[in-house]
């Protein structure tokens, strides 16, 4: 069987439109329906999202993610976020920081600023409030190259989160979209179960498994006239692979 792992290029996709960014961000926050609810609004929004609420454990988890954009409250059990972001900064993360806070205080807000974040948003706050200044920072830094991953025809911009086929756009919902960007991205390899659910759902979701089987379902039969399967290995996780030509 011919078999061809997708690999991963940058590619210049010339200069920005003006089109809101679609990203992956990690919230971190451990007020639980504070988190949820921006969770939901910024996933409505066509972002994923990944979920944290201890500050030792999103200190780790942000040494190694890919996330475009962090969303971090000072107030954290573990580890509080203003030292979160100077670790950030000390290692050269240069990734945009929300800070969420309830200290209204100027010094506060000058301490947060010091230490590296991008802009700093007081409790409580509007849902567009926040999808506003979401959008102003992931405008500030220029991205003239974006990466893409490709298997046979199927090419998919990371950064925009958009799929074509022989240069042609491929309508994908961006639950399917997340799938096939971590079956992608695995470079031929198995992925876990659990990591796909948190790939498409986000870190903490409490989402059962037959949801993810029903979105990876109608992702295959997108795939199929394009000569793409995905594979399920029992007790292992999923493949995705360019079918031998007929």
């Amino acid at each position: 069987m011919l078999s061809c792992e997708p690999c991963v290029k940058l590619a210049d996709k010339g200069e920005d439109k003006g089109e809101d960014k679609k990203m992956r961000i990690v919230l971190i926050e451990d007020n639980a329906s504070l988190a949820q609810g921006i969770s939901y609004r910024l996933q409505d929004a066509g972002h994923a999202v990944d979920m944290l609420d201890d500050g030792r454990h999103a200190s780790d988890y942000l040494r190694t993610d890919e996330a475009d954009l962090v969303i971090l409250d000072i107030n954290l059990p573990g580890r509080d976020g203003i030292t979160i972001l100077k670790e950030m900064r000390q290692r050269g993360d240069e990734r945009p920081v929300l800070l969420l806070t309830a200290r209204s205080d100027t010094i506060d807000r000058v301490k947060g600023l010091d230490a590296g974040a991008d802009d700093y948003l007081v409790k409580p706050f509007e849902m567009v409030e926040l999808e506003a200044r979401i959008r102003a920072m992931s405008r500030r830094k220029p991205q003239p190259f974006r990466k893409t991953v490709s298997l046979g025809l199927l090419v998919l911009d990371l950064d925009a989160r958009e799929a074509e086929v022989g240069g042609r756009p491929e309508t994908i919902p961006r639950r399917e979209i997340s799938i096939l960007e971590a079956l992608m991205q695995a470079g031929g390899r198995t992925v876990p179960k659990l990591q796909l659910l948190e790939h498409t759902y986000g870190t903490g979701s409490d989402i059962e498994e037959v949801a993810l089987e029903a979105h990876i379902s109608r992702l295959r039969k997108r795939l199929k006239p394009h000569g793409i399967s995905i594979k399920v290995k029992r007790g292992l996780g999923y493949t995705i692979q360019l079918n031998a030509p007929i």
